[in-house]
């Protein structure tokens, strides 16, 4: 079973709707021991950093996710919830996050042309940085889409993708059992279903 953890901050209906298309059976909820009892775990976010982490640790389902990675449990964080694998954000000040994935996250105004629009909207190429089990069913090139203002770095020894967007931008990462995209698989079409499927069958 895959469980979505409801938090109180994502995308929950897509997700649903994705599993649903490739034949698993998804559940989003906040129960701990739903989640406890989870093949894998989905931790999606969209919003500030700020307020998913908070939700988080004041719900005590960070503890939650955290003690499941620590079991080898798939967890794949997906766009704010890939940034709240990390240590801290610098998203209006600065927030801690899970610490499953060393690194920080950071405005991408910091490291784009000025020119370039912010928040980053649009579909974008995958460039792989070595294998990875939730890419095994993609193609180089592979174009999935991204809406996002901040960015994963200091973290190159997690990364598995990147995406061009006036700078080599973070778009996976991967620490062992625990992976984070920062674009949105439910909202990638086909090359988004196949990341999903290849995550449910590890």
């Amino acid at each position: 079973m895959v469980v979505i953890v409801d938090y109180g901050v994502g995308n929950l209906f897509s997700l649903i709707s994705s599993f649903k298309a490739i034949g698993v059976d998804a559940v989003a909820t906040g129960d701990k021991a739903i989640i406890e009892s989870a093949d894998k775990i989905i931790l999606p976010g969209v919003g500030a950093f700020e307020d998913a982490s908070k939700k988080l640790f004041d719900s005590g389902l960070a503890q939650v996710v955290i003690d499941q990675a620590k079991k080898g449990k798939p967890i794949m964080g997906i766009c704010l919830g890939m940034q709240l694998l990390f240590d801290c954000s610098y998203e209006y000040g600065v927030h801690k996050g899970l610490g499953l994935i060393k690194g920080q996250v950071k405005p991408i105004g910091e490291v784009i042309p000025k020119d370039y629009k912010i928040p980053h909207i649009g579909w974008n190429a995958l460039d792989f940085k070595g294998k990875s089990p939730i890419f095994k069913y993609l193609n180089q090139g592979d174009f999935v889409y991204f809406v996002h203002s901040y960015y994963a770095t200091d973290c190159d020894e997690s990364v598995i993708a990147t995406a061009e967007y006036g700078a080599n931008l973070t778009a996976a990462v991967q620490n062992g059992n625990v992976f984070g995209c920062q674009f949105h698989p439910e909202k990638s079409g086909e090359v988004g279903l196949k990341i999903l499927k290849a995550f449910c069958e590890m």
